[in-house]
């Protein structure tokens, strides 16, 4: 079956998420002779993952600031920091679950100018 000297159709779909995560519909398509199944995943990303921290302490002290990472979507996350800056440390790896909330530690300990 060809339409206009091609095979392709276009099908447009609006999607409208509400907030960020990972959605999933099926697409069924049926005619008299043939049905056919689409699987269609979207991955929705929050409009600003920048974020600014300030540490405001007394000179040579070390503070850790608890970073909350919420996940909102429908599959578990791992995530691997990188850090860097000077003095700056915390966990390698976290784990939040779909639906959780999971403080990140980030720990500043100044190092005295020579």
């Amino acid at each position: 079956f060809v339409l206009g000297g091609s095979d392709a159709v276009e099908f447009p779909i609006k999607f409208t998420p509400k907030k960020p995560g990972c959605y999933h519909c099926q697409i069924i398509l049926k005619s008299s002779c043939d049905i056919r199944v689409y699987e269609v995943e979207c991955v929705v990303n929050a409009d600003h993952a920048d974020a600014q921290l300030e540490f405001l302490i007394p000179a040579y002290q070390t503070v850790t600031q608890e970073i909350p990472i919420s996940n909102l979507s429908s599959e578990d996350w791992r995530f691997e920091a990188i850090l860097e800056g000077q003095g700056f440390d915390g966990p390698p790896v976290i784990n939040v679950p779909v639906g959780g909330t999971v403080p990140y530690p980030l720990t500043f300990k100044p190092i005295a100018e020579n």
